[in-house]
């Protein structure tokens, strides 16, 4: 894949703050960016060079937005799998669907991780909430019981501290899929926003540090207070 020419069309599957966020960064570097996404007056429509109301289940409307758009990429992760899939038919879609679907799972995504190589806490699948018992035991409490999907800003979250706190936990999150991860010893967070091109060339913005308050991030300081050998460290 070569590197896309000035005029080039940038789909986007989503229309929320950072699809506007993108469509803003295209055009200031010569793209046209499309939005496909099924809500009305969406905050990307109101500065991309043009949207295409859908629902994501219509797989023709899909493949026909992405057929008018050179290359095709999503702006919030829980997307649709065979949404992506439908765009990948008829041009290139980065990230691959494939990261796609492991973001949108945090069972697979924690085990992606350490096929990696990557450190995780220690954590255990939960079926339905007559699993949490199980997994609780197995994990050790205190430990943070999730669902498996959506789920964000402290939504979808319900921790455990002691074997009588299972059953409301299990409650708070609903009979459904969920992960049960031990308490990390916390410290701060740290995160590196990056990128790879077609070419392999790599590029990071600065390692910033975010503040969270009940679930919700409050605060990034960029960049963050943190040694050279920390942010040698999160670039490799």
């Amino acid at each position: 894949m070569t590197p896309l020419p000035v005029g080039a069309t940038i789909g986007v599957l989503g229309g929320g703050q950072l699809g506007r966020m993108l469509a803003l960064a295209g055009a200031r570097l010569g793209f046209d960016v499309h939005i496909f996404c099924p809500e009305e007056d969406a905050p990307a429509s109101r500065v991309a060079a043009r949207t295409v109301i859908g629902d994501y289940d219509d797989l023709d409307a899909v493949r026909r937005f992405a057929w008018r758009c050179d290359v095709v990429t999503y702006e919030f992760e829980n997307v649709p799998i065979n949404t992506a899939m439908a765009a990948a038919e008829k041009r290139t879609v980065r990230p691959e669907p494939q990261a796609l679907e492991v973001a949108q799972d945090r069972v697979i995504e924690k085990r992606f991780a350490r096929s990696c190589g990557a450190d995780t806490v220690v954590f255990e699948p939960v079926e339905d909430a007559a699993d949490v018992a199980r997994a609780a035991m197995a994990v050790g409490m205190p430990a943070l019981l999730k669902t498996r999907r959506m789920g964000y800003d402290g939504k979808g979250q319900a921790w455990i501290r002691s074997p009588s706190q299972i059953a409301e936990a299990a409650a708070a999150i609903g009979d459904q899929q969920a992960i049960l991860e031990r308490s990390a010893p916390f410290v701060r967070e740290l995160s590196l926003i990056c990128a790879r091109g077609a070419d392999g060339a790599f590029a990071a913005y600065d390692l910033v540090e975010n503040r969270h308050e009940d679930g919700v991030l409050r605060e990034t300081t960029a960049p963050a207070t943190v040694s050279e050998e920390a942010t040698k460290s999160a670039h490799e």
